[in-house]
């Protein structure tokens, strides 16, 4: 079975490699789901780690829609990771009513040329699973990673199960809440591979800050939050 490990810095994946983990998600900021690595975290990853690694291109938190200028940006990493060499894109695209984007998904996957090409989470939130699986396959994507739209591959097994048996062309990646305590439940099952942070907390201050630069409140899984023309404009008028 193959154990992929979502790294979010250089000690998580030179940890994952050490463990011996056999391929890498690079990603930034787990808390959020994973967004597109820096390009510091990119060259550093690929000059220190022996193991393929695979790059997700996601270039904000939130839904799994994307404005045009966000397309652009996907483009360009998903063309910076194939000139750096790495082994993978994880990504993808939905519309707003929660259906597969094809057009745009389909210009992700032909940019990634021979890398491995994986649908990320953004599978979870599809409306039909099984249709939408053999949408992915005729457009040539390698992995599919969901959690069987459950807050855990555990919890979602049966959904899993049933998509496992009925691919074709492509491998089921359960993830979500995978560890040492039920990963054996998918090997048994047929699942060819599984993906997991496998984070340990680690305390780096000896006190808490004074202010805490963490903000819950710029969290929504419906949208985002973009700087306001008018908000701005009012600032500037009070000082300028």
């Amino acid at each position: 079975m193959l154990v992929e490990v979502c790294a979010n810095s250089l000690e998580s994946a030179m940890n994952a490699q050490k463990a011996g983990a056999d391929r890498i998600e690079l990603c930034a900021e787990l808390a959020v789901g994973g967004i597109t690595p820096s390009y510091g975290l990119l060259k550093s990853v690929k000059a220190n780690l022996k193991i393929p690694v695979h790059v997700l291109i996601r270039p904000r938190s939130g839904d799994f829609t994307n404005s045009e200028g966000e397309f652009d940006i996907m483009k360009r990493d998903i063309r910076l990771c194939v000139g750096l060499g790495f082994d993978g894109i994880v990504s993808g695209i939905l519309h707003k009513d929660f259906t597969l984007d094809v057009e745009r998904t389909k210009a992700l996957i032909d940019l990634s040329g021979d890398l491995k090409f994986t649908f990320h989470r953004a599978f979870d939130w599809v409306l039909d699973p099984l249709s939408t699986m053999k949408k992915l396959e005729t457009l040539g994507v390698d992995y599919i990673l969901s959690s069987g739209q459950q807050n855990s591959a555990l919890q979602g097994i049966g959904l899993l199960k049933e998509l496992n048996e009925k691919t074709t062309t492509c491998s089921i990646m359960p993830g979500g809440g995978i560890n040492a305590d039920i990963v054996k439940r998918f090997k048994n099952n047929g699942f060819k591979a599984v993906h997991l942070s496998g984070t340990k907390y680690i305390k780096r201050l000896d006190v808490d800050p004074a202010v805490s630069m963490n903000s819950p409140s710029f969290l929504s899984n419906q949208g985002v939050f973009v700087s306001n023309v008018d908000a701005i404009k009012n600032v500037l008028k009070e000082v300028k």
